[in-house]
């Protein structure tokens, strides 16, 4: 199994993604926190978590974390299919699947419009008011 990177670490211990990111680092503390299937001296990792929970920006402490989970994993073959199952549900949410499709069709648009996919963290104000009509 490939280390869980830094990057995607500090992200998700920050909160960067929003609620996805929240269920995913909730998951991976559910998954660090439980017993480990086989006895093992190796680390169960929840140490680290919990010091990259305090400094989210921390690298140091994210790789910690990540040698403490790949280090598990090779020790410990359920936890390696189950933080693999993670890993790869965390990459499809990240990235997302599909194609979008944006189209206005006539009408009379008044206020700014976003078309996209896959975004997080957006607010919108009060709307603008239309126009006044024309004489």
């Amino acid at each position: 199994m490939d280390p869980i990177s830094t990057a995607l670490l500090t992200a998700l211990a920050g909160g960067v993604g929003g609620e996805a990111a929240k269920q995913a680092w909730a998951w991976l503390k559910t998954l660090v926190r439980r017993p480990a299937a086989t006895d093992s001296a190796t680390a169960s990792g929840e140490a680290e978590l919990v010091a990259l929970e305090q400094a989210p920006a921390d690298v140091d402490r994210a790789q910690a974390l990540s040698t403490t989970l790949a280090q598990r994993a090779a020790a410990d073959p359920e936890f390696r299919t189950e933080l693999e199952r993670w890993h790869q549900q965390v990459q499809v949410s990240k990235t997302g699947t599909g194609d979008a499709y944006n189209e206005i069709i006539g009408g009379n648009q008044h206020g700014p419009v976003l078309q996209g996919r896959d975004f997080t963290g957006l607010t919108f104000g009060s709307p603008q008011p239309p126009p006044p009509p024309r004489e």
